[in-house]
């Protein structure tokens, strides 16, 4: 008799699920910690379903309970685990330790195994935590917030357990977090350990994962605690292939001739051999165009699917419905389809659920698809083919949404810039399309003709027309034909500002590509369609964004605002301007209503020209104000959702403002300097508190004096007076002098402000009365302050922001007045090393405050939480403020953190315990305490062609290698060997490129037995700056590739690694702008004795391998080695050393040398005393250090070579 469903509980125990529980999850399937425990399945049945999995099919848990079975009763070894498998189990548990949520991705290109590494690792942790897969994809994110507490609290309080919930493919992760602790807020339900750990698999296409892992090295430069992504790519590593031809020899002993079709498996053991799919699809070649039987045209329809939208199928019913016009109708599938049956599988997903049909791998359907395409069943065919044999009546969702990626999904293309780094963008078509255009003859008639059939098959559906339309405009510049099927895009959705935005962008298109002859007329008839249009958008847009927020907010996500309307309307203007003053420089005078146009319309010759007088009047005001909105827009806020380029819409935004606006200065000295600041991009505050990222020092200085001059003038208004104060705070930004300093006490005598004001206003206000650093008494008003900002917000931009997140504006660092506030844009310098590009820092997850550069910059402020809310504390008065992350009010109790100002109010960035980790000390030292819990061991050296073999055994315990440092822990015996390696040949890799050795780097392998920490040595100076782990890494090198790992934990002398597998690893750190790092090094002396004294002195770092390279230079050359001992304290990295003598006859070459990491082993002082060596005496030696700025010295080490040394 089965079991009854039970979820794991925090004893680490079972309660009962109860059936109420596991049926009342509307959008969960849930992995029950007993699942089939006590279940009856059927040998023949479970034989079928493990050939399905083998074969291609998608694997399902019943897949994982029969291994372990099999496991168990020894007639099978367990579920093959790809190299990502432990390395994602250790990032889920270190996220056992952090907040109320998290996530973790896991990128996998189709077809490599993703989605069953993600399944497995539920699996075999069903017990440790509540797991279970999102059924779906949804934006109903209350509902799975709702379901995901429910699950967390199954039972009783005393059995809350941490969900660990997969969801494939993307998500809107960040808000499905918040929601999920509101909901925890709601319920006020109290945690003490995560609710949920998000398991995100993300099906990519090749570009995105080589986009990942050059992000992951390079742009990111691995700032964060830990991986936030585990990437699994369709190569195997030698460990993965060895434990892949075991298996297959396995499987061979128990399915016999069977195994050739385990088309899944195969292609995954035969690493994706190429030549092996050949000869799988071997039966395609011999196709014809012509009088196809109907199993072919079934089999070109699968591969079709499959090889363009991927995780797609036909329902059993549909492709026997398809055969039941042959005369065979009557047999099985499979025996219909045969000579292809071996290639398409057949499975089903749950008990109820209809059985599904595919190809059994994506690979295999792409290469069937380009057999056909060479016997001449091109793709156009097959999809035309497809649509009138699968879409006559009622189409599925499903299949509806598989047509849907086929012909309109359009996939990101990434290149990898050498100046500016990963690029990606969108393709103009999807990947079906475009393979129909560039690859058939008439490629771009047969896509048209494809997308038409479409289109009139799903006479209803939009999507269909509007690439039709874009088709027209932008293969064939049809502008007719794709404004008549953009207008029937709108038609089927009159109410989507997205459908309309087509129509804008056919005559945006027509207008950018018209002839240089056209008449003004036509340029400006052209425009107005496009304005008109894009004015349609807009209005669309506005209605859509009001009845989301009147609509269930708590059911669905806000959508934010669409802003192509606006964007689209700024791009057709510029491409008017262009086109107009190329014909007559008159036009620019118009344009900017320098002039008006009837006193130019002779000049220009045209009177038909007045019937556009309107249009032309209204540009420059209606330019101006959409450059004023985006500039809002994008200084307050950015989108959560996708990561657009607003660096290309600010660009292109302020190219068309600055046109409108022009050069030509009014006469009145007040709308001189009003124009000025327009031109500078700078007459509204978020305009004035952008400074920072687009004007130069000089042009701040002008923009703070144009201000001030504005101030001073008898109409001038508060507004002036906030932008002149902003205009300073980013001159002291700029570590520039700010023009006066009497402007507080100006604006503070307006205080209290109107609570009707502008947030800017309150905001200020805010900034002004903030407690200084230390100071313990608030301004009596500051609670009125906040809640001035927070609803002066509401008001104005809480809809206009819905759904984006508000980008900090400052924040509180230590120091007075205007100096103690620290601008965004620093803290991004800092972060990135780059002043010149544009940030697209991610201020959501607060991974730039781990930064020592950037905390040495920001004041740490101290608060307390309560019942999910934060309170900053000055004195005996509390603050409640709003908390970057809502996931860091997990726990109650008294907390620090960063304090940031936005749009909306005060935000406490960073928000972490005193005893957590990114603030603590470091716990361990190179101290008695630390040493005596490991016990040294001496290992057996080997030296063959000069190379050193090191090899140790030991039992259970902790142990640290005497010749090394190298520590290790493990819980049984374990033998193993390593070997140091030179790091010169890994200094020129991409992956290295913005680090340096940190510690020798060393080749382990474990011969016998498992290691459960190792740490290696390191020779850098940590002092107690525990913050310094996060830019310490260590380099891995396996035959898949090279990669930087995070560190689990440091100390002063090693860096600790958890469970590790082998290969090459060795410490590095992060090169960084500002952080001077200082190294323990060993100071070698060689000496050799001809007709005079020469001395060899080397500074080196911790190497064994430099120093035995150096010992055998040196030994060849027929110096001998003279043993001092090294300096005590660490020397600094980089700086300038000069080694002196007591002896005035010597000879010291070079003056100086630089300690540099990168050639220490041939870097070296030669000293020359040309004596005969009956004169010698004692010689000191003294190394001193280079203070930066070069004019004084210190001493870091004395030695004396006496006589006998020599």
């Amino acid at each position: 008799m089965a079991n009854t469903p039970a979820l794991s509980t925090s004893e680490g125990g079972e309660a009962d699920a109860g059936s109420k529980i596991s049926d009342s999850f509307s959008f969960l399937d849930v992995l029950h910690a007993n699942q089939f425990k006590g279940e009856f399945v059927e040998p023949q049945h479970a034989e079928q379903v493990e050939v399905n999995f083998y074969r291609g099919a998608p694997p399902n848990w019943l897949n994982f309970y029969i291994s372990e079975q099999a496991v168990s009763d020894g007639t099978a070894t367990p579920f093959i685990k790809r190299d990502g498998y432990e390395t994602l189990k250790d990032q889920i548990h270190l996220r056992r330790k952090g907040p109320g949520t998290s996530t973790i991705k896991l990128f996998h290109q189709q077809g490599c195994g993703g989605t069953t590494l993600a399944m497995q690792v539920l699996w075999d942790l069903r017990k440790t935590f509540r797991c279970a897969v999102l059924t779906g994809s949804t934006l109903d994110i209350t509902k799975v917030a709702q379901d995901v507490v429910s699950l967390f609290t199954a039972g009783s309080h005393g059995h809350q357990k941490t969900v660990l919930l997969l969801l494939n493919d993307e998500f809107i992760l960040e808000i499905l977090q918040d929601r999920i602790m509101e909901e925890i807020a709601e319920q006020d339900i109290e945690i003490d350990v995560p609710v949920v750990i998000l398991l995100n698999c993300v099906r990519s296409s090749d570009g995105i994962i080589h986009q990942k892992e050059r992000s992951y090295e390079l742009k990111q430069k691995f700032k964060r605690k830990m991986r936030k992504s585990i990437i699994l790519k369709k190569t195997l590593s030698a460990r993965e292939q060895a434990d892949f031809d075991m298996k297959k020899e396995e499987l061979g002993r128990r399915f016999g001739d069977r195994c050739k079709q385990f088309h899944g498996f195969n292609i995954l053991q035969s690493n994706f051999s190429e030549g092996y799919i050949r000869n799988a699809c071997s039966t395609f070649e011999h196709i014809k165009r012509t009088n196809k039987p109907l199993k072919t045209q079934l089999a070109a329809f699968l591969c079709l699917l499959n090889a363009y939208a991927p995780g797609s199928y036909l329902l059993e019913s549909q492709c026997l419905d398809f055969l039941r016009r042959d005369k065979f109708g009557h047999l099985s599938l499979e025996d219909q389809m045969q000579p292809f049956s071996h290639l398409i599988i057949t499975f089903q997903q749950g008990e109820r659920s209809e059985k599904k049909v595919c190809m059994a791998h994506t690979m295999i359907a792409q290469y069937c698809t380009e057999l056909l395409a060479n016997a001449g069943v091109t793709r156009s065919d097959t999809t035309r083919h497809f649509l009138n044999s699968f879409c006559r009546s009622y189409v599925p969702p499903c299949l509806l949404g598989f047509i849907k990626d086929m012909l309109n999904k359009r996939e990101i293309t990434v290149i990898e810039d050498p100046t500016d780094g990963i690029k990606q963008w969108k393709e103009k078509f999807s990947r079906l399309i475009q393979d129909i255009t560039n690859r058939e003859a008439e490629g771009k008639s047969q896509s048209l003709s494809v997308l038409m059939m479409a289109s009139n098959k799903f006479y209803e559906v939009s999507l269909f027309s509007q690439t039709l339309a874009r088709f027209y405009y932008i293969e064939l510049e049809d502008y007719y034909n794709a404004e008549i099927w953009a207008k029937e895009a709108k038609r089927r959705a009159p109410w989507s500002s997205f459908v309309a935005d087509t129509l804008g962008q056919v005559h945006k298109s027509h207008l950018k590509n018209t002839s240089v002859s056209a008449r003004p007329r036509e340029i400006l008839q052209l425009a107005q369609k496009a304005i008109e249009a894009f004015e349609d958008v807009e209005k669309l847009a506005k209605n859509e964004h009001v009845k989301s927020q009147q609509g269930d907010g708590n059911i669905k996500v806000l959508r934010a605002l669409n802003t192509r309307g606006l964007f689209g309307y700024l791009e057709v203007c510029s491409l008017l301007y262009d086109h107009l003053i190329r014909h007559d420089e008159l036009w620019k005078q118009v344009l900017t209503k320098t002039v008006s146009l009837d006193s130019v319309l002779q000049s220009i010759g045209d009177w038909n020209i007045v019937r556009f007088k309107e249009l032309i009047n209204s540009l420059r005001d209606l330019v101006e104000k959409r450059f004023e909105f985006f500039d809002t827009f994008l200084t307050y806020s950015y989108s959560v959702v996708k990561k657009a380029d607003s660096s290309y819409i600010s660009r292109k935004t302020a190219e068309c403002y600055k046109k409108y606006v022009g050069d030509a200065e009014p006469n009145d000295q007040l709308q001189k300097s009003f124009h000025k600041l327009k031109q500078k991009l700078s007459v509204t505050s978020p305009g004035v508190l952008s400074c920072l990222e687009r004007c130069t020092r000089s042009d701040t200085k002008d923009i703070a004096i144009w201000w001030k001059e504005i101030c001073q003038h008898e109409y001038s208004t508060t507004h002036a007076l906030l932008n002149y104060i902003l205009a300073n705070i980013m001159l002291i930004n700029m570590k520039e002098t700010p023009s006066s300093s009497d402007y507080q006490s100006s604006f503070t005598e307006k205080m209290p402000l109107a609570p009707e004001m502008q947030p800017e206003f309150h905001m200020l206000a805010l900034l002004l009365c903030w407690p200084t650093d230390g100071e313990d008494n608030l301004a009596s008003d500051l609670h009125h302050l906040i809640k001035n900002i927070l609803q002066s917000y509401e008001q104005e931009y809480k809809s206009l922001f819905q759904s984006r997140y508000l980008r900090p504006l400052f924040f509180l660092g230590p120091g007075q007045g205007l100096n103690r506030f620290v601008h965004r844009r620093n803290l991004e310098i800092l972060w990135t090393q780059d002043a010149l590009k544009a940030s697209n820092t991610n201020w959501r997850n607060d991974d730039i405050f781990r930064d020592p550069t950037v905390q040495g910059k920001l004041l740490r402020v101290e608060g307390i939480v309560q019942n999910y809310k934060l309170y900053a504390i000055f004195g005996d008065t509390e603050i409640e403020l709003d908390a970057n992350r809502k996931d860091s009010l997990w726990k109650s109790g008294h907390v620090f953190f960063y304090l940031g100002f936005t749009i909306g109010g005060p935000v406490a960035y960073s928000v972490h315990r005193a005893e957590e980790p990114s603030e603590r000390p470091l716990e361990a030292f190179d101290n008695e305490a630390d040493s005596s819990q490991w016990t040294k061991l001496k290992p057996e050296v080997e030296i063959m062609e000069e190379v050193h073999t090191y090899s140790l055994q030991s039992e259970s315990g902790n142990y640290e290698c005497s010749e090394s440092a190298l520590r290790w822990v493990c819980k049984e015996t374990v033998s193993f060997r390593y070997q140091f390696s030179s790091w010169e040949r890994f200094m020129s890799k991409p992956v290295c490129m913005d680090y340096i050795p940190a510690g020798p780097l060393m080749d382990i392998k474990v011969t016998d037995g498992k290691l459960e920490e190792v740490h290696l040595p390191h020779w850098i100076c940590t002092g107690e700056n525990a913050a310094m782990s996060d830019i310490f890494r260590v380099l891995h090198v396996d035959s898949s590739g090279d990669y930087l790992e995070q560190v689990s934990e440091m100390t002063s002398s090693h860096v600790k690694l958890n469970q590790p597998d082998f290969s090459l690893r060795g410490a590095m750190i992060l090169k960084k702008l500002g952080l001077y790092l200082k190294v323990f090094a060993d100071v070698l002396i060689y000496t050799r004795i001809t007709s005079g004294l020469t001395l060899h002195v080397y500074l080196v770092p911790h190497d064994p391998l430099i120093q035995q390279e150096v010992e055998k230079k040196e030994k060849s050359d027929g110096f001998r080695k003279i043993r001092k001992t090294s300096p005590i304290d660490p020397v600094q990295l980089e700086s300038y050393f000069y080694l002196s003598t007591d002896w005035d006859t010597a000879e010291i070459c070079p003056e100086k040398q630089q300690f540099m990491l990168e050639r220490s082993d041939t870097n070296f002082f030669e000293v020359v005393i040309g004596n005969e060596k009956s004169d010698f005496g004692n010689l000191k030696l003294k190394l001193e250090v280079e203070h930066r700025g070069g004019k004084e010295k210190d001493t870091v080490w004395t030695c004396t070579v006496g006589t006998d040394d020599y």
